[in-house]
Formats: C-alpha cells, sequence, structure tokens
C-alpha cells in the first residue's frame, strides 16, 4: 500500500506543476504538426515511425497521449523527445483580373518538444503524465493573399495547443487493461493581416491584429487495451471534446463570441505478431471537427447575414474526417528495431471553403513514415523517424462569394518531419 500512495504522490505533484507546465511550453514551442487535420499524425517517435499507429501496441511512455490504459504495459520509463517540422503552404487564385500564387511559409521551420513517465505501482496499478502537442497550425505570407480585397501588410494565423496528461490505468483481469487521463490544456492564438473580413464581424476590433492571446482548458481521454491470445492485441479510445475558455481578443472572428474548443476524436486498433520478429498494426481514428462551431460552420451563413463571432456565425467549414494509419515494426537483434508506416487523412476542407482556409490549409493527406531504435544494456533506447507528406491541392469550387469578387482559391500543404527521442526503462 506505501508503494501506491509513494506513486500517486508523485502525480500528484506532477499535476500541481501542470499549469505552470502548460504555460511554459507555450511559451517555448512552436505549433504542433498538422498532419491529421490540424492533429499531430502521432505521438511518441516509435509509433510515428509507424505512421502514427500504436493503439494495441505501445512503445513508450507518450503512447499515454492517445490510450491511456497503454500505461500498464509499459513497466517504469521516461521519454522525451523533438520534432523538426518544416511544412510548405501554398495559396493562389484562379478565374480573377489578380490570378497569381502565394507562398505562406515565412516561418519556415518548427521545434516540438513532448515528454512521458510511467510508473507501475504493483501488477496491476500504473500511473504517468504526458506532455504534447495536441495539434495546431501556422501560416505566414508576407505577400498578403487578402490584399486583393485591401488587406495591408503579413497574413496568417498562429494555432497552438498543448497538452499535459496525468493517467492512471488499472489492470482489471489478465491482459486486460483499461485507463483515464485528465487532459490540462493550453491554447494560443494569433491573426494578423485579415483586415477586410472585419467589416463582417459583430465585433470588428476583436478580428485581427490584436496579438497573441492564451487560454486554457480541460477534457478527459478513456483508453481499453486487451491481449485477445499470444499474436493480437485490441484497443479503443475515447477523447473528449476539450472545453477552453474563449479567445477575448479574438471573439469577433471565432463563433460564439471568441470560442475554440478541441474537437471530439475516438478509435480503435489492433497489432499482430506475424512472425517472432515482425509485428504488424493498425489505427482507424475519428475526428468530429464540425462539433466545434467555430471551425464547422461553413462561410454560407455570412451570406445571409449572420455576422463573424455570433453564436451561429461562419467559421472555416471542416468536416468530420476519418484516418487510418499501418504499420510493421521488425526486431533486428537485441539492439536494434526498424520500421515503416503509412497514414491516410481524408481533407477536412471542402471545395467550397478554402478562402478563409488560407490561412488554415489543413489538407495532407497522404503521410509516408520510417523509423529505428537503438537500445543499450542499461535500458537506454534511442529512436528516431521520418515523415514525407506529399503535397495536397484542393482546387476551390464556389469558393469567393459574390462579396468577394468571385473567382476560385486554391490551396495546398506539404509537410517533412524528422523527430528524435531519448526512453529509458527498467
Amino acid at each position: 500500500m506505501s508503494a501506491f500512495f509513494s506513486g500517486f504522490s508523485s502525480l500528484s505533484r506532477a499535476h500541481q506543476f501542470s499549469g505552470a507546465a502548460v504555460v511554459a511550453l507555450l511559451a517555448i514551442a512552436a505549433p504542433a504538426q498538422a498532419t491529421d487535420g490540424y492533429f499531430a499524425h502521432g505521438y511518441g517517435a516509435q509509433s510515428k515511425g509507424l505512421g502514427g499507429a500504436g493503439l494495441a501496441y505501445p512503445k513508450d511512455s507518450l503512447a499515454l497521449a492517445t490510450n491511456p490504459a497503454a500505461a500498464t504495459a509499459l513497466g517504469d520509463r521516461w521519454d522525451v523527445g523533438v520534432d523538426v517540422f518544416t511544412p510548405t503552404r501554398r495559396a493562389a487564385y484562379r478565374g480573377t483580373t489578380q490570378d497569381r500564387s502565394y507562398d505562406g511559409d515565412g516561418q519556415a521551420t518548427a521545434f516540438i518538444p513532448e515528454a512521458g513517465w510511467v510508473r507501475q505501482i504493483n501488477d496491476r496499478l500504473a500511473v504517468g503524465i504526458v506532455a504534447y502537442g495536441n495539434g495546431g497550425m501556422i501560416t505566414e505570407y508576407q505577400d498578403n493573399p487578402f490584399a486583393r480585397f485591401g488587406a495591408t501588410g503579413p497574413a496568417g494565423v498562429e494555432l497552438q495547443q498543448l497538452f499535459i496528461s496525468p493517467t492512471v490505468a488499472y489492470k482489471v483481469a489478465e491482459g486486460q487493461s483499461i485507463g483515464v487521463s485528465v487532459n490540462l490544456a493550453g491554447q494560443t492564438f494569433r491573426a494578423r493581416g485579415l483586415g477586410p473580413f472585419a467589416g463582417y464581424s459583430q465585433d470588428p476590433a476583436h478580428f485581427t491584429n490584436n496579438g497573441v492571446d492564451t487560454r486554457f482548458g480541460y477534457g478527459v481521454r478513456l483508453g481499453y487495451l486487451g491481449q485477445v491470445n499470444d499474436r493480437l492485441s485490441v484497443a479503443a479510445f475515447w477523447q473528449s471534446q476539450t472545453k477552453f475558455d474563449a479567445f477575448d481578443r479574438y471573439s469577433g472572428l471565432f463563433a460564439e463570441s471568441g470560442d475554440f474548443d478541441a474537437p471530439t476524436t475516438y478509435g480503435a486498433g489492433l497489432a499482430f505478431k506475424a512472425t517472432p520478429k515482425l509485428d504488424l498494426v493498425a489505427d482507424w481514428r475519428r475526428i468530429e471537427f464540425s462539433d466545434v462551431t467555430s471551425v464547422g460552420t461553413p462561410l454560407a451563413p455570412l451570406l445571409a447575414g449572420r455576422p463573424f463571432g455570433a453564436d451561429d456565425g461562419p467559421g472555416f467549414g471542416w468536416r468530420d474526417i476519418d484516418v487510418i494509419k499501418v504499420g510493421a515494426n521488425y526486431t533486428v537483434n537485441d539492439q536494434w528495431q526498424v520500421r515503416a508506416g503509412y497514414g491516410h487523412a481524408e481533407n477536412p476542407v471542402p471545395a467550397g471553403q478554402t478562402l478563409l482556409n488560407i490561412v488554415a490549409p489543413g489538407v495532407v493527406t497522404d503521410q509516408y513514415t520510417v523509423g529505428a531504435t537503438w537500445t543499450r544494456p542499461s535500458g537506454l533506447e534511442i529512436s528516431g523517424y521520418a515523415l514525407y507528406a506529399p503535397s495536397n491541392t484542393v482546387r476551390g469550387s464556389g469558393s469567393i462569394p459574390g462579396p468577394f469578387g468571385g473567382g476560385e482559391a486554391d490551396i495546398s500543404l506539404g509537410e517533412t518531419i524528422v523527430g528524435i527521442s531519448f526512453g529509458w526503462k527498467r
């Protein structure tokens, strides 16, 4: 029993400092990679090398960022890693008197940290905590695409969402675990160069060029991990909508006077030991962007007289998406593992919603990954991975309403990411 209270005390201390840690991470971290809409494609270098799969195949403590039940399968360990994220963002107009393309790569590279810790209290109970970027988006057009409507200066947005998740997991029967994480989150947002749209807002003074706004929120994540037999594992998770305080500085941009929550997401996965050395994994996930009014509502309400910032006002028009991830992990010997993966995410931005999404082109669909882990007898693990997401273009169709002159807006996004992590297990 004393071991339990010792471990829970450690988790409680981590919980107490989590708010300060969120603030610190928001201060130093750049927005997370936006490969699944504005969600990261995975968490932890080993899962990321598998295309982001691994709900039923936990490899390091960052597995708790998707499946809290994984804590019972990891032993005692900690992990810390960083990704180097390099996107290419483009926009173009067609069918207008000012047809041309624009480069949104004013800030070309981002560094994205993550960390996790897990401790086994006894043979049934485990606790842990992870800190990670849920997702994000950054665009910076030095040459403003909205200048044709009268905008001045650079244009772009910066969205960061960072989470700290204290976790408890319990083995309810041999090979069957459940877990819960409390998501303590912070997010920052800044918009620039969107002046021409401010005239369609109920609060034009709080629409654009108001600096960085920081808000905090909370939610919960539930997970299950089960061993069907010696070769097959299954898993499932559900993450609630993360409720954030409204962005006061951008209450005229986002619907419901600045409300911007993180959407509900859920999914399932399996892992299969094909041979003693080869493991195959597959995940399915659902992200419900449309449940967040400021994200899911299309631009159409604007034409019906409902302004930006109103409870039923226009938004970015993102639809819900399904994500499929598959990967293979091969154990070469006691020191080396190699892996590869593929992920496919549906594009959340419809062809009729590209105009406003010039500053939020989260349209990557295909992701290809490779990775490896080197393990030392001391318990040290060094893992690395690389991701390539070829550029995907959404060609606008009915995308520029009459008040803005007609024509079409096209948006594109491609990404490369490399990452490294250090872990220690015992």
